[in-house]
């Protein structure tokens, strides 16, 4: 099969786009730009479905979410949620079992020193903290979340609790407390955010492929090849894996676009539209009118 003969195939399978949004599609001013906006209009007026994977809660997503004005079922938290807007009605959720969250609660209360952590629960678009420490004010600074102060976090441990974030000032105890979580059976992460370190911690299942897959072959009957995925970041690779064409942004790390099919621009260089203009738009088009795949 000819380059041109397998784009071709490739764009005509295509019936998925997934999307993440920091890094992706907004940048640190929260914005979308029109040349981005315009290339999503022009990929749903060809009958691709647009759908957006974040890391971010159900409700700091729906800004973006209706911007470019998806209808598909909305994945959030990493992939642990996928929620319908225009009706709120969850689809899946993988939430954190209670056994990991009370042992991470035993283990921050060993760990901590005159509130150097401070739990968050994040149930039902809701967050619970153990304590606005300094961490937690930086954290959720210019948030349009409101956190919730519970002085024992355990009596919402008979609730779905999606993730369980611990944050700190305090790098050394956060990768302590990474140590005696292992083991648990739980996916975690340490993360750096505004100087300050944190640890989350999700079902062992929960990723963003295992959402994509779902969305795509168990709510829309597609396979993976009707999907095409572009992120920039370690949470994003396993989605961009499992896309028929995954796509990663110029702007991602070099561990990141080494699981992509191609990179397109960064997002200050419009990455999405670029990539939704090679793969989707130009399907027909002569290869010799797109770039080859650049490093970024």
């Amino acid at each position: 099969m000819s380059e041109n003969q397998e784009r071709r195939s490739l764009a005509a399978d295509i019936r998925l786009l997934v999307l993440d949004i920091d890094g992706t599609l907004v940048d640190e001013s929260n914005r979308i730009r029109d040349s981005v906006a315009q290339a999503i209009h022009s990929a749903q007026g060809r009958g691709v479905a647009v759908a957006i994977a974040t890391g971010r809660l159900y409700r700091s997503s729906l800004h973006t979410y209706d911007s470019i004005g998806s209808t598909s079922p909305l994945i959030c938290c990493e992939g642990a949620l996928i929620r319908e807007r225009h009706n709120g009605f969850i689809q899946r959720h993988w939430p954190l079992e209670p056994l990991v969250a009370n042992q991470m609660l035993d283990c921050t209360e060993r760990l901590s020193l005159n509130g150097s952590l401070s739990v968050h629960f994040y149930i039902q678009d809701e967050v619970y903290v153990s304590n606005l420490n300094d961490a937690t004010i930086k954290y959720f600074a210019g948030s349009t979340v409101e956190p919730i102060v519970v002085s024992d976090l355990r009596q919402l441990l008979d609730r779905p609790t999606t993730k369980v974030t611990v944050v700190s000032d305090d790098e050394q105890i956060i990768a302590r407390l990474a140590g005696q979580l292992k083991n648990s059976r739980s996916r975690t992460q340490v993360k750096q955010f505004k100087s300050i370190t944190l640890l989350e911690a999700f079902h062992s299942a929960v990723n963003k492929r295992l959402a994509v897959s779902y969305l795509a072959e168990e709510i829309m009957a597609l396979r993976p090849e009707n999907v095409m995925a572009i992120g920039d970041d370690f949470t994003d690779i396993e989605m961009l894996q499992y896309a028929g064409i995954g796509v990663a942004m110029g702007n991602a790390p070099a561990e990141v676009k080494a699981f992509a099919d191609w990179v397109t621009t960064p997002i200050e260089r419009d990455g999405v539209a670029s990539a939704i203009e090679r793969w989707i738009l130009r399907a027909n088009s002569d290869p010799a009118l797109t770039t080859a795949c650049t490093s970024g």
